[in-house]
């Protein structure tokens, strides 16, 4: 990693180390933090720009407004014509796209590499010169509904996962709420509530700009401050007040009626810690133990052996302040819910008890050191990592370094951590049943 200021020299990108990734970082006087990788494989230029906005910055009876201003900023700016960014992107070659979480908003693009220009400019546009106006809102508001009825509303156990879960899981925090909001609080903002989200947040200061790929880093470096060094920083204090959740004592058992489904199912869901603790490293090897490949315990036991699950498994949702750990199955005909119940929960106390072998542990480390070079094998995973890690650590580095705390995982780590979050009294547990009113 560089960071001075200096002009970089030519072999910047050289290093003993084929996998480690170099890269240079500055932080501009607006406080636009910039980050520049530079390889020159393919003629291609990847490029980033992530807000450190999410749906966890909302505030209550304005939720979606995150998710909303991902879609509002394809709309257009004082410079770019309304729906013309996909077009400028497309008609020179490239893909462009964003997508929108609790903790974060992205932007991106994939171009020829002496197109990296023009998406510096759309880029720059979006920060400073978006276009928020009613005819844009009431254009994007449809169409966010829309996208909700069809990939949640009319989609089986979706809800129960992105809305009722989290609204069970958390009292307090922002993440109780789901995270393309509710068309109650869309239809209720104002033009005003919008321009207001977007003043607050959409400024460099709160940005994160990374380019990957065949470019020239002087030149890069000139073509960003023509760019975004002009433009005002923010005013406002981005660190949130921690909002601390109180320690669910007892089981919250919810059944939920999902017109969706045919096939009920059960969910156990547990609050565990934010993505920055250690826990959550070991908490990702726990989730592949119990559920990846067809020789994992739950695949492997309650779905092939047992036979009581015609689908289940488990997946970690890794978030900035808490994170959520789903252990789920469907049930096989004949079977109950408390049935199955039962079976997953014999074979979390088998792993609290009995842990698990040190072949198994190697096994998984193997996996994500594997994960771990592949991710950072494409100039858009480069990009994205370096974007991550800055974002949430403050350190862009551990893109070279951060599978280490996995090889440094032990068994015993494995059965502490399952026996501190993996319990009873402190999950919710949720039937999803079908709707038989009807019938």
């Amino acid at each position: 990693m560089l960071n001075n200021n200096n002009l970089i020299s030519k072999d910047f990108n050289s290093s003993r180390d084929p996998y480690k990734i170099i890269f240079f970082e500055e932080k501009l006087s607006n406080g636009l933090h910039v980050i520049l990788h530079q390889d020159k494989t393919n003629p291609l230029v990847s490029i980033s720009v992530l807000y450190h906005v999410g749906s966890k910055n909302e505030i209550p009876g304005r939720s979606g407004f995150a998710h909303f201003f991902e879609h509002l900023m394809f709309e257009g700016s004082k410079n770019v014509k309304k729906g013309e960014y996909f077009k400028y992107i497309a008609y020179n070659g490239g893909k462009n796209n964003a997508y929108t979480n609790y903790d974060e908003t992205c932007y991106y693009e994939i171009l020829p590499s002496d197109r990296l220009p023009l998406a510096l400019w759309l880029e720059s546009e979006r920060m400073l010169h978006a276009k928020i106006d009613e005819e844009s809102i009431n254009i994007q508001r449809e169409v966010v509904k829309e996208e909700k009825k069809m990939r949640i509303e009319n989609q089986p156990y979706v809800k129960a996962i992105s809305e009722i879960i989290p609204s069970l899981l958390f009292k307090k925090h922002p993440y109780k709420y789901p995270i393309i909001g509710f068309d109650q609080d869309l239809d209720a903002a104002t033009e005003k509530d919008y321009k207001e989200f977007y003043k607050t947040y959409y400024v460099p200061n709160n940005a994160v700009l990374v380019v990957s790929g065949d470019f020239n880093i002087n030149e890069t470096r000139i073509l960003i401050k023509k760019y975004f060094a002009s433009i005002p920083k923010g005013k406002m204090n981005f660190r949130m007040k921690k909002i601390e959740e109180e320690t669910i004592k007892k089981e919250i058992f919810y059944t939920y009626v999902d017109k969706n489904t045919k096939v009920p199912g059960v969910f156990l869901s547990y609050r565990v810690p934010k993505l920055t603790n250690k826990d959550s490293y070991v908490l990702k090897i726990i989730d592949h133990i119990l559920s990846s490949g067809e020789s994992s315990r739950i695949i492997k036991n309650i779905v092939n052996t047992k036979q009581v699950a015609s689908y289940a498994g488990s997946f970690l949702d890794t978030m900035e302040d808490y994170s959520i750990f789903i252990i789920y199955g469907l049930i096989n005909p004949e079977i109950k819910l408390d049935q199955l119940t039962k079976i997953i929960d014999e074979e979390i106390d088998l792993l609290k008890e009995k842990g698990i072998t040190q072949y198994e542990l190697e096994k998984q480390i193997n996996y994500f050191e594997k994960k771990f070079i592949a991710d950072n094998y494409s100039m858009s995973g480069i990009t994205a990592n370096l974007s991550h890690y800055y974002l949430y650590y403050n350190n862009a580095d551990l893109i070279n370094t951060d599978i280490e705390k996995y090889k440094k995982i032990t068994i015993e780590d494995i059965k502490r951590v399952a026996n501190k979050y993996l319990n009873k009294n402190n999950r919710v547990r949720l039937y999803n049943v079908p709707d038989n009113t009807n019938k």
